[in-house]
C-alpha cells in the first residue's frame, strides 16, 4: 500500500507555492491526497467544483497525487484515506504559530502526524489571498499560478466577480 500524505488547504486558487509543496511531497510520499476543503468560514472566489478541477489539472504531472474535496475534521478525513501523516508548508514564523496548534489538536484528536515543510524561497511571499488582490486590481499574476488558473481568475473578475 505504501506511505501515504495528505496536504489540506483550500486552495482558492492554486499557487505555485502550493505546486511546490504538493510536488515535494509528492516526492516523499507514495501516495499523496490533496484535501480540498469545504471552509464555511472563507468566502471562496471559485466554486469547490471549479477549485478542485483547477487543481487536478495542475498536478495531472504527478502520478501518485489525486484530489478530493472533503468537509469536516481534518483528522477524521486523513484516517478516510489511509494517510499517516499532513503534510503542512510554512512561509515565515505566523504560520507556525498557527499551524503547531493545529498540529498538536490534530494529533490529540486523531495520532496523525503533522510534517512541515519550509516553503521555497521562491514562492515565501506567495498566499492566495494576494493572489486574488493583484488580480481584482488588475494585476499581472503570470508566474504565480498556473497558466489555466491565471486565465480562469481574468475571466472570472472580467464577469464581475
Amino acid at each position: 500500500m505504501g506511505l501515504t500524505a495528505l496536504c489540506p488547504g483550500t486552495f482558492d486558487p492554486v499557487t505555485n507555492g502550493h505546486l511546490d509543496i504538493i510536488g515535494r511531497a509528492a516526492r516523499c510520499f507514495d501516495a499523496v491526497v490533496v484535501g480540498v476543503l469545504e471552509n464555511p468560514s472563507k468566502q471562496p472566489l471559485f466554486r469547490l467544483d471549479e477549485w478542485v478541477g483547477m487543481l487536478e489539472e495542475a498536478v495531472s504531472d504527478l502520478g501518485n497525487v489525486r484530489v478530493e474535496a472533503f468537509r469536516g475534521l481534518l483528522v477524521e478525513y486523513a484516517k478516510a484515506q489511509g494517510a499517516r501523516a499532513i503534510v503542512k508548508g510554512l512561509r515565515a514564523v505566523s504560520d507556525y504559530e498557527y499551524e503547531i496548534q493545529m498540529a498538536q489538536m490534530n494529533h490529540r484528536l486523531g495520532e496523525v502526524e503533522t510534517l512541515f515543510m519550509p516553503t521555497s524561497p521562491r514562492w515565501s511571499f506567495l498566499s492566495s489571498s494576494l493572489v486574488k488582490e493583484v488580480a481584482r486590481f488588475g494585476g499581472d499574476v503570470e508566474g504565480l499560478v498556473p497558466d489555466h488558473v491565471r486565465k480562469a481568475l481574468g475571466d472570472m473578475l472580467e464577469a464581475g466577480a
